[in-house]
């Protein structure tokens, strides 16, 4: 996710550096915080690993990161940032939204909604030669399950409200 939120301040800015201090900016708040507050929550003993493989240890750091997430967008809406990074930034708030919620009941797999996510946001944005990455939520999807993180059904369920969350949230705010 880092590399797509600072190639999306970049390519909104139309400025290089610009651009790149705001995609920086962004995953700050969007990843370094989120992640910060779940390896002290590993460390502390409060969550099994980085991953947060167990469901029932989700529902704080999926909320965590929805503050920061929130945080973020509301600083850089307020100094001007530009659309397409706002666009990005809300829609993985609105994932957040329903990931926290899905985690309550079920393990959806996370991490292949942020590569279906990624992907089409990458599509939007840079048009079709990017579709050479369609493949890449079906390896995290593969790897998820290999690795006994997810069951087939919670990638498929993953990937599908990811890809389709940024379709729509992104394409209607960028």
């Amino acid at each position: 996710m880092t590399v797509l939120t600072v190639a999306i301040g970049w390519h909104g800015a139309g400025d290089g550096v610009q651009g790149l201090a705001w995609g920086l900016l962004a995953t700050v708040f969007v990843s370094g915080i989120p992640f910060a507050y779940i390896l002290g929550g590993v460390r502390r003993g409060r969550l099994t690993d980085h991953h947060v493989g167990v469901r029932e240890q989700r529902r704080l750091p999926l909320l965590f990161g929805l503050a920061s997430v929130a945080a973020g967008w509301a600083l850089l809406a307020a100094f001007d940032a530009p659309r397409p990074l706002l666009a990005l930034v809300a829609a993985g708030a609105v994932g957040l939204v329903v990931a926290a919620t899905v985690s309550h009941w079920w393990k959806m797999s996370i991490h292949t909604a942020v590569a279906a996510g990624a992907v089409v946001v990458l599509v939007l944005t840079f048009g079709a030669p990017l579709l050479v990455a369609v493949p890449l939520p079906a390896l995290a999807a593969w790897s998820r399950v290999r690795l006994r993180a997810h069951t087939v059904p919670q990638v498929v369920v993953g990937g599908t409200v990811g890809g389709l969350i940024a379709g729509v949230v992104y394409a209607a705010l960028a």
